[in-house]
């Protein structure tokens, strides 16, 4: 995509992010909230995400956010300390238009650097055919369909769980220590 760049996010991005996100919440199934957060709950989320060493990365376009991806711990239990679950939201009018698949490309190689060894991608909506081929196209394979997990705009949801192995996967043993998960 002409232009586009991706960086690290930082507070200032943060009514941008809560914007992009508020329309997958309000009108999507991607995330299973149903009230959107606002931007001081975002600016939170952004300062545990960054603050334990791992990536949010915004798509910038003209001095615009058109997106925004983050790896955040899978789970709190130590010996999930070299997973990560990734998420990413682009704007409603970027869709289609390769801002996600920048976004997961680099998010995989950031986390890939940290020494970090599988990535799960945890799909809201089976029929989410948009979030499944992205994380397709960026080496996740398909792993399980957990049905009517959540309800949603008046209906059950579907749960798909991906994964990708990162940096050697479960091959051999970890490199370094983790990531930091405060506990």
């Amino acid at each position: 995509m002409d232009g586009l760049s991706l960086r690290p996010a930082g507070a200032a991005d943060m009514p941008a992010v809560q914007a992009v996100y508020a329309h997958h919440v309000l009108h999507g199934f991607g995330t299973f909230e149903e009230t959107p957060p606002p931007v001081e709950e975002m600016a939170r989320r952004h300062a545990a995400v960054a603050g334990s060493g791992l990536p949010w990365l915004v798509a910038v376009q003209q001095g615009r956010v058109l997106g925004y991806a983050y790896a955040g711990p899978f789970r709190t239990r130590a010996a999930y300390r070299y997973t990560v679950e990734d998420s990413v939201y682009v704007a409603a009018d970027a869709l289609g238009r390769g801002v996600g698949r920048a976004l997961l490309t680099s998010l995989i190689a950031r986390c890939e650097r940290l020494g970090l060894r599988q990535m799960a991608g945890v799909i809201g909506d089976s029929g989410n055919a948009a979030s499944i081929a992205l994380h397709r196209a960026c080496g996740f394979e398909f792993k399980a369909v957990l049905p009517a997990l959540g309800f949603k705009h008046g209906r059950w949801v579907d749960v798909v769980w991906m994964q990708r192995a990162l940096d050697g996967g479960g091959s051999g043993p970890p490199d370094g220590p983790g990531i930091d998960l405060g506990i």
